[in-house]
Formats: C-alpha cells, sequence, structure tokens
C-alpha cells in the first residue's frame, strides 16, 4: 500500500532517502537543495515554495506529513555563540505544531533541534534532534561511524554518511557542510517513518 507523504522544508531528503512504497511531495524554497533532491529522489514530486504557506493551503489529501521548518534561532549552538545576533525565536514551529494537531487526520511529525529553552509543547528527544508528532517514536540510537557532524568531519565524510553527493551544484564549503548538517540522518528518518506502524510498546499521543 502507497503512503502519501508531504515532505516540508524537504532539503535535500535525508529524511526521506530510505522510505518505501511511498508517493512523495516534497516541498523546498531553496533552488539548489530542490535540484540536489531531486536527482536523488527522481520519483518525487518537488515544489520550489514557501513549506510554511504550502501546509496551511495544501494539507487535506495526505496520509503522512513531515515539516522541519527552520531551527537556528531555537538552536543552543546560536546562543552559546558571543557574537550571535540576539533574534526572537521562529514562531512557525509552534503555528505548525498547534495546525497539524487540530487540522489534519492523517499522521504527523515536525522535526527540529533540541532548544536551548524548555519547549512550550513537550516533544520527545531522539539523539540530536526534538520530534513531536502524533505517534510514539522510540528511542533509537544512530549517529554513523565515527563521524561528528559538528566536530570537523569533513564534507566527504558526510556524504558518505548520508549517501549524497552535493558536489557539481556550484555551492561553496560553507553551504555544503551546512546543507549536510541539516540533513537528518537517513536510517533516522526511516526509524521515525515506520515508527507510526508500530504503536505496541507505548500509545500515541494523539
Amino acid at each position: 500500500m502507497t503512503t502519501k507523504v508531504l515532505n516540508l522544508y524537504a532539503g535535500i531528503g535525508g529524511n526521506r532517502k530510505l522510505w518505501e512504497n511511498v508517493d512523495v511531495t516534497a516541498v523546498e524554497w531553496d533552488e539548489t537543495r530542490a535540484e540536489i533532491y531531486t536527482n536523488h529522489h527522481p520519483n518525487d514530486e518537488i515544489v520550489v515554495a514557501d513549506a510554511h504557506e504550502y501546509l496551511i493551503e495544501n494539507h487535506d489529501g495526505f496520509d503522512f506529513i513531515w515539516t522541519s521548518p527552520p531551527c537556528p534561532t531555537h538552536s543552543k549552538m546560536r546562543r552559546l555563540h558571543p557574537h550571535a545576533d540576539d533574534v526572537y525565536p521562529d514562531m512557525k514551529l509552534y503555528q505548525e505544531i498547534l495546525h497539524l494537531k487540530h487540522s489534519f487526520d492523517g499522521d504527523w511529525v515536525v522535526e527540529n533541534v533540541n532548544p536551548y529553552y524548555q519547549p512550550l509543547i513537550d516533544g520527545v528527544l531522539r539523539g540530536r534532534h526534538m520530534f513531536w508528532s502524533n505517534f510514539y517514536i522510540p528511542e533509537i540510537e544512530i549517529e554513523a561511524q565515527g563521524v561528528k557532524r559538528n566536530g570537523g568531519a569533513t564534507i566527504e565524510q558526510l556524504e558518505s554518511m548520508f549517501g549524497f553527493d552535493t558536489s557539481g551544484y556550484g555551492l561553496d564549503h560553507r553551504k555544503r557542510r551546512k546543507t549536510l548538517n541539516n540533513c537528518v540522518h537517513p536510517r533516522l528518518g526511516k526509524h521515525v517513518f515506520e515508527s507510526r506502524t508500530k504503536q505496541t510498546e507505548l500509545p500515541g499521543v494523539r
């Protein structure tokens, strides 16, 4: 049975890489990242658009929605950096959680960083990611073979870990690294996606 999926803020598609039996519509604002996504997932429909607006206008008709709204303003790393701009947290994160919780009938997950503050809505921490969902996501250990993305790993190591090639798209070194650091590990994406059908340990949070 095919699952109809809306994948928002899709990036290059790390979360989606190992999904099976899916019909995916992916939304990504950055045209270069959308191109990389298309080359790695040629059977998906890719839409270059504002994912936040796309969600509110197009959430009907999907079985599963994954959304990863921008994380920098919630990140502990930003708050620890002595030269970081003092900015308001981007509340699109909580807008999307509330919208999906109250206006979407299918399964959904919102992914972000572990924030520097106590989350305003309870989620679960899995690895370096915070998840909000209407199903239970069991704990899992995934980071790969001694590669620490924020600890000096090379771009080649990151690409090998995630299974992507970001060369040849005109991205400079900094943008290539940022693109890869923003990826959800494919095995974690598969674990989360399949958790929605494995609710034997604990009840969901509907």
